[in-house]
């Protein structure tokens, strides 16, 4: 079904509005000043560059990045680092994530992966206890589950490879914030109440995330001097006080001897990271995975991440549908089949390639696409699990293989997109994992520290095949991570974007996608409409406006079983307008709305 008309005029209205009134950034003083922060608008045209992401302090610093003259990459740290602030139970300094970026000069992508490590004593039994796997939940709130984070060195090789600007130049912006504190808004404090009985087990992170022992109040300062003291080292020391400094030996008796509360009977289980692992950990520059869609150029994150090769391998099996032509239940019915097939050969193939034999190319090739399409039935529905195919030996329609379940990843990761005067272009998702991360703070530092390393299966997700994602000695989980920036012919941008979402991250890129490029949704419509997240399951996961649709109904009539999910991602998304403007678009509604912004609105 299309957008409801309603929607769109709302939408247009408010692109309207941004238009005559502008969604500049406030002036550099009202910047994370409580009580005077702009209101969130989701989509914003003009000239000078572009920042759009889900909170607007975060992206108003780097609007402020852009109009004292810095680059794409300076505003995308410098958003990336007020994010730390604002959003504190997404993402932050003790985290990781992956940077896309496209350079104007030469026309090229390339790509950073600053996801965390496993430490270097890791083996395939790191959450396996008494020889059974821990519950999830005993995993995430320890030590055990927290990586080498990989977020400072993501910012400091983003800076040192493409950027104008030093560190402690960028960072300002996110330390004012921290400082002077930011207003606490719906999305902020429900997330604390759902972290709240876990926050509690750890002294330093009840003290900070609940002041005076309450949940932070709608509409109050919130303040994280410890983090603002933070920045200012890492801007003055540079990231070696995190690998090498005295910032990496707390992050290190944290996660060693994590400092519970006594009282509160929790078995904070110690992790066993080293200053070895700190010194070794490197971010990655590398190629993107690249695949061609109706004649462009799709470019996004390559192996340890998931994202670039199964969002990849879903469009080549869409490529010979003609989804503009489509009907609603039809495109639907083939982009849920497709999420399928492709989950179902990243749960067998893809891992981190400094371990395991990850058939990128194969995975991306039409050949093997349409080995897997010609599963696809226009009146039929694919039984999950789909078993794997072999991208190394396609045979057409083979349903043979033993399908490997999708492991669960934490939803609350944040996705931040940039665009600069100069054309340059940066599609940056970052994340601590789940909703709180570990739940642990560093004691005087400000921040929590990740459990990325539950992205690992605990153990073989199939006993009859080997599975690419057990954990190993410095490895880096599986992530299902997608910053995607999409090229036309003469390889100059159409549009960037990404969401968070753990798993559905890949679908709800695939999706965008495809309503933006396919069924001609301007971009803050195919942000807005309500999605579907098929991760080779029995049932599709679909948000309310699907699920209590006439096209469910029809759906099911095909053979498709649905439950509801609540909230599904929150992309942002920057496009190329000719004549140097550019569009910025985020979130209409879900996570409160997003912050789109642009240096000079159009007139």
């Amino acid at each position: 079904m299309r957008r409801p008309v309603v929607r769109n005029l709302a939408v247009l209205a408010v692109l309207a509005a941004v238009v005559s009134v502008g969604a500049a950034a406030p002036p550099a003083a009202q910047t994370g000043s409580a009580g005077k922060n702009p209101a969130k608008v989701p989509v914003a045209v003009g000239y000078g560059g572009a920042v759009a992401s889900v909170d607007t302090d975060a992206s108003a610093a780097g609007i402020e990045v852009l109009k004292k003259g810095g680059n794409a990459v300076d505003a995308a740290v410098a958003t990336a680092a007020a994010l730390g602030v604002t959003e504190p139970y997404s993402a932050g300094i003790g985290g990781g994530g992956y940077f896309v970026y496209y350079d104007a000069k030469s026309r090229t992508v390339q790509t950073i992966d600053g996801r965390e490590t496993a430490p270097l004593t890791a083996d395939s039994n790191l959450f396996v206890e008494n020889g059974k796997a821990l519950a999830f939940a005993d995993a995430v709130s320890s030590g055990l589950s927290v990586g080498t984070p990989g977020t400072p060195a993501t910012w400091a090789t983003a800076l040192d490879k493409w950027g104008s600007e030093k560190l402690g130049t960028v960072l300002k912006p996110a330390e004012r914030i921290a400082r002077d504190g930011f207003t606490v808004d719906d999305t902020f404090r429900a997330q604390t109440a759902s972290n709240e009985t876990r926050f509690r087990y750890f002294p330093d992170t009840a003290e900070l995330f609940l002041p005076d022992g309450r949940l932070p109040v709608v509409g109050s300062t919130f303040k994280n001097p410890d983090l603002a003291r933070t920045y200012e080292e890492l801007g003055k020391e540079g990231v070696g006080a995190v690998y090498r400094g005295d910032l990496g030996k707390d992050v290190l008796k944290t996660v060693n001897n994590p400092p519970v509360d006594v009282g509160s009977g929790w078995n904070a289980r110690p992790g066993d990271l080293t200053a070895k692992d700190l010194a070794a950990y490197r971010a990655k520059i590398q190629a993107p995975t690249r695949t061609s869609y109706r004649g462009l150029g799709v470019y996004s994150i390559a192996p340890s991440s998931s994202g670039g090769t199964t969002v990849g391998e879903a469009l080549n099996i869409l490529e010979k549908t003609d989804l503009s032509k489509a009907s609603e239940v039809q495109y639907l019915h083939h982009f849920i089949e497709a999420s399928r097939i492709s989950f179902a050969d990243r749960g067998r193939w893809v891992g981190d390639p400094a371990f395991e034999d990850v058939p990128t190319k194969e995975l991306l090739s039409q050949r093997y696409a349409d080995s897997r399409a010609c599963l696809i039935k226009d009146d039929a529905v694919l039984t999950s699990p789909v078993t794997p195919g072999d991208p190394r030996d396609p045979a057409a329609c083979a349903t043979g293989g033993t399908a490997a379940p999708t492991t669960y990843e934490g939803e609350n990761t944040t996705h931040l997109t940039v665009a600069d005067k100069w054309g340059n272009v940066v599609s940056y998702t970052l994340t601590i994992e789940q909703t709180g991360g570990s739940g642990i703070t560093v004691p005087g530092r400000g921040f929590l520290l990740n459990n990325e390393l539950t992205d690992f299966s605990f153990t073989p997700a199939s006993p009859a095949v080997h599975d690419p994602n057990l954990p190993g000695p410095g490895k880096r989980p599986r992530s299902s991570i997608s910053p995607t920036i999409v090229l036309d012919k003469n390889n100059k941008p159409v549009v960037a974007l990404g969401s968070p979402g753990g798993a559905t991250i890949i679908t709800t890129v695939l999706q965008t996608l495809t309503e933006f490029l396919d069924r001609d949704l301007p971009l803050v419509d195919a942000i807005a409409a309500p999605r579907a997240s098929q991760r080779n399951a029995a049932q599709t996961e679909v948000e309310p406006g699907l699920y209590d649709s006439d096209v469910r109904t029809q759906l099911e009539a095909i053979g498709h079983s649905f439950k509801l999910n609540p909230e599904i991602g929150a992309a942002t998304g920057v496009q190329r307008l000719p004549n140097g403007k550019w569009l910025a678009a985020a979130e209409t509604v879900r996570r409160g709305g997003g912050s789109a912004m642009v240096v000079s609105p159009a007139s």
